[in-house]
């Protein structure tokens, strides 16, 4: 969903699990399917660790314990802090289709893979890299608080815990960042610049 990105001040859903790969974001039976219906992909985030073999939800699962259960809305649950190496494995795109068809808009971890990561940048999700520790500490502070927010200054590329007071500065790719915060995929880029390009090509001519 195409939304511009200022700054995101949110509670958290944390998904404590390194190496958490696109088989477990979008189990792969789903990549047959060819409906773009975000909320289909949304409802297939996480499935087969959320959900048991007849479809119920698994109790002691983070996103069905009942303090993040909330669907994500503006203020709640807007951001997840994964594990380190977040989206390892197949390059799936539809991983990053799981991700914003639930709803998120900001995923922060130590590192991630980097085709998934491109793949979330594209789909109006933006993977946040932090420090190990501040990645830990933000762990700690959703796990004895989960009203705990945490603030994404996207113009500035800041992440702050706002419990603790701790900030980290965040790398982001500037025509990645300039497409998020105009809410411009590729093709609305070049539209945006018809006229330089009209104009560049007459020069050339």
């Amino acid at each position: 969903m195409k939304q511009k990105f200022d700054i995101i001040q949110s509670t958290c859903i944390p998904i404590e699990i390194d190496n958490n790969n696109t088989d477990n974001i979008i189990p792969a039976r789903y990549l047959a399917f060819t409906t773009r219906d975000p909320k289909f992909y949304g409802e297939a985030f996480m499935h087969d660790l959320r959900y048991d073999a007849e479809g119920k939800p698994i109790p002691d699962f983070v996103m069905n314990k009942p303090e993040f259960s909330e669907a994500p809305s503006k203020g709640i649950h807007e951001i997840i802090i994964g594990g380190q190496n977040w989206g390892s494995g197949s390059s799936r795109e539809h991983a990053a289709w799981a991700i914003a068809g639930f709803g998120a808009r900001v995923v922060i971890s130590s590192s991630f893979a980097d085709i998934h990561r491109n793949n979330l940048l594209n789909c109006f999700v933006l993977p946040v890299i932090v420090s190990r520790e501040f990645q830990q500490e933000l762990f700690q502070t959703v796990k004895e608080n989960p009203k705990a927010e945490v603030k994404v200054d996207v113009p500035n590329q800041t992440v702050t815990n706002l419990t603790t007071g701790h900030s980290e500065q965040f790398p982001i790719n500037s025509y990645k960042k300039y497409c998020l915060m105009n809410a411009y995929d590729d093709i609305d880029f070049l539209l945006a610049n018809k006229d330089k390009i009209l104009n560049f090509e007459d020069k050339r001519r």
